[in-house]
């Protein structure tokens, strides 16, 4: 275990002003309260605490901090109590180890509750102070250096946590190397047979070229030193994580990629960087597309660098990345920067960004969302490294890798995405899903009277766009159910002789538990509910004196061929009508079941010749109650659907109900059930419907032709 002088050396070497009592005292507190027990290694348990705190001091973080790594498990797992905490080391530690103890809960519920509403709940605990983060983020990368010894289940659903949770927001927070190790512990769990053969490789080629990276690092400090810049030098293998990725985005083998070391030079200055810059493009040949300016346009987590790469010795491309000191700290620490010390002295980094900003602005941005959208979306916030584009004013646009002139169009305002209609890449007019690159100027071109398509949630990768998106689409589909079911209603109660008003609609809304009309409308509209319910719910005595026609499928229609006491009923995959030739199958114990002679389902029965019966229909007037369904395509418009009613009630035909199969922008799909006498009858409705100009196409509509895995036949 690591003893407490050692820890308070470490905090007095970068922080000379640090309270090494209550350091001292913190260490012996917890040493205390966590007596007896231990980790699944058999260590005494207090060891992962100090270890916890000894990776934050080597971050040079107060001793606020500190002290909190220290405690973080003491009020969850020991008899201390926040009270206790605040009255020995001050409100401060006390609000923060609570924060960690709260996180700590969160992960522990996991498994009983949705991952997604616990990441908005850390996210929340979060922004109120980030210190709560680091913290977590240290303690989670020491259990993960610890995790061989937890059950082989446990250590795959903890690495998937890591790759999917923390590691990203290690990276969005700006501590890279942490973020590096975490995914690099989590792939060790989660593929190790990939792990160990890029192990295994890079082995082969150490033994094939020797040590590559000190002779580009000696080449490298040569340039510098030949232009005159002071500068350190280093030189590193990428993380096998980090190499297994590249792989699977570009489908290449090991040895054909082109960047698996990382060269970093370390300046006094700016200016030196670009100096730098210029050595190194003029000793050796740059690879095109691979070279991004940070320090002139840095990453929304404080990120500064110029990154190139170029062909190096032997030809071996290699990634070079140019900063200062001060760029480097923030590449290294990320928000860490904001609580570290220098030469004993809170230090203001001026390349540090305000960790607050985005975890509020997150937290902001997608309140009220749903708790699966919230976290799809922080995702893409983490996930994703950014392009630079510029508005024809010269202003410049943040977006992700991936981005398309939608994400460009929202990313400048909501109003701007949703009335966009076009764009144009440096002068020239490209499709919406063009990817956006480094540097272009883009303009996007508007209408008024424009709405966000679905197909757009597609091509959009940040979170703000796809958020505005469905935000829209919801909103437009919501009134297109109240118009459809506004027609819907309509049609319903006029068949038992009442009116759609809105007072029936606010008293159906009640009695439903719904808030208002327009609510009961949506729901008919989205095919949640039947006009039939909605009678039954206003006037239930109708239903009881049958105003309303019974589906045919419930009487037994005329026909000849059937013996004595035989009883038949239609096939509800062809609902046979008169006018078309039938067959009959004979069902052991449901009597006869009557097919139209060209139904699909027949060839089920082919082997069976014992089992058919002649039918036909008997002559005379028939009643109009046999029920066919119709299939009909329609523009989505205003008053289409109430047209198609009015028709079909013309032809003397009656509708019992209404099921939207599809909707899209411009048209809709319906299946509509009919009363009809006979085939002509039918006909005489179809070819009305047809004769409508805004009908694309209108067709009798048969079960066995909808249902892609026909059900078992029934067998005598």
């Amino acid at each position: 275990m690591i003893p407490v002088e050692t820890l308070t050396a470490l905090v007095r070497s970068y922080n000379p002003q640090s309270d090494a009592g209550l350091i001292e005292a913190a260490y012996d507190y917890a040493r205390k309260m966590h007596a007896g027990q231990r980790r699944q290694s058999g260590e005494p348990y207090f060891s992962h605490p100090v270890a916890v705190a000894m990776l934050l001091a080597e971050q040079k973080l107060d001793d606020a901090t500190i002290i909190t790594a220290l405690l973080h498990d003491t009020i969850e797992d020991t008899l201390s109590t926040y009270s206790e905490v605040a009255l020995r080391f001050g409100e401060e530690v006390a609000q923060l180890v609570d924060g960690v103890t709260k996180l700590t809960n969160l992960e522990l519920s996991s498994v009983e509750n949705e991952q997604a509403e616990n990441f908005r709940k850390l996210l929340m605990a979060m922004s109120k102070d980030p210190r709560v983060l680091l913290v977590k983020l240290a303690d989670r990368l020491h259990n993960m250096r610890t995790i061989r010894h937890l059950p082989l289940e446990k250590q795959q659903r903890k690495a998937r946590e890591t790759m999917d949770i923390y590691a990203p927001l290690a990276g969005r927070m700006g501590m890279q190397w942490m973020r590096e190790e975490l995914e690099d512990l989590g792939f060790r769990v989660l593929n190790p047979e990939a792990r160990n053969s890029i192990i295994r490789r890079f082995l082969t080629l150490r033994r094939e070229t020797g040590d590559v990276i000190a002779k580009i690092t000696d080449d490298i400090r040569t340039v510098l030193t030949q232009a005159g810049v002071e500068a350190e030098v280093f030189g590193r293998e990428k993380k096998p994580y980090s190499i297994w990725r590249k792989m699977e985005e570009k489908k290449e083998g090991f040895h054909r990629l082109s960047d698996i070391y990382g060269f970093r030079i370390i300046t006094h200055s700016v200016g030196d960087c670009y100096t730098a810059l210029g050595a190194v493009h003029q000793r050796w040949r740059a690879v095109p597309g691979r070279f991004k300016d940070y320090i002139s346009q840095p990453k929304s987590n404080g990120y500064r660098s110029i990154h190139t790469t170029v062909s190096g010795r032997d030809g071996k491309r290699v990634e070079v990345q140019i900063r200062t000191q001060e760029m480097h700290a923030v590449a290294e620490t990320g928000v860490a920067a904001h609580w570290s010390y220098r030469d004993g002295e809170r230090f203001e980094n001026p390349f540090a960004v305000d960790p607050f900003r985005w975890l509020r602005a997150i937290t902001e941005r997608f309140e009220g969302q749903e708790d699966e959208e919230f976290l799809e979306h922080v995702k893409l916030e983490m996930f994703t490294d950014q392009v630079f584009c510029f508005t024809p004013k010269g202003e410049v646009v943040k977006l992700p890798r991936g981005a398309t002139p939608i994400d460009f169009a929202y990313a400048i305002h909501t109003r701007i995405g949703d009335s966009c209609v076009g764009a144009k890449v440096d002068g020239q007019r490209v499709p919406l899903w063009t990817k956006l690159r480094n540097g272009q100027s883009v303009t996007i071109i508007r209408a008024e009277g424009q709405r966000p398509q679905p197909s757009w949630e597609d091509m959009v990768v940040t979170g703000r766009a796809k958020a505005a998106i469905r935000r829209s689409l919801r909103s437009e589909q919501r009134a297109t159910q109240v118009r459809l079911g506004r027609e819907i209603a309509r049609v319903a109660l006029e068949r038992v002789g009442k009116k759609a008003t809105d007072k029936a609609l606010e008293a159906a809304a009640r009695r439903l538990g719904l808030e208002e009309a327009d609510d009961v409308l949506a729901r008919l509209g989205a095919a949640e509910m039947t006009g039939k319910e909605l009678v039954a719910t206003l006037y239930p005595e109708l239903l009881r004196d049958a105003a309303l026609p019974r589906a045919s499928s419930d009487t037994a229609p005329v026909v000849i061929g059937l013996n004595t006491g035989q009883v038949a009923r239609p096939a509800p995959c062809c609902n046979p009508i008169p006018g078309e030739r039938i067959v009959g199958i004979a069902v052991r114990g449901k009597g006869v079941v009557i097919h139209a002679i060209d139904c699909a389902e027949l060839g089920a029965y082919e082997d069976e010749p014992d089992r058919w019966i002649d039918l036909r229909w008997s002559e005379g007037q028939a009643r109009a109650d046999h029920v066919v369904r119709i299939e009909v395509t329609m523009a989505n418009d205003s008053g289409v659907l109430g047209r198609i009613c009015t028709l079909i009630g013309e032809q003397r035909a009656n509708i019992t109900d209404i099921v939207f199969t599809d909707r899209k922008p411009d048209f809709f799909r319906m299946v509509i059930d009919i009363e009809v006498r006979d085939m002509e009858h039918l006909t005489h409705v179809l070819t009305a419907i047809d004769a409508d100009s805004d009908v694309a196409q209108v067709a009798r509509f048969r079960q066995a032709q909808a249902v892609a895995k026909r059900t078992e036949p029934e067998r005598g």
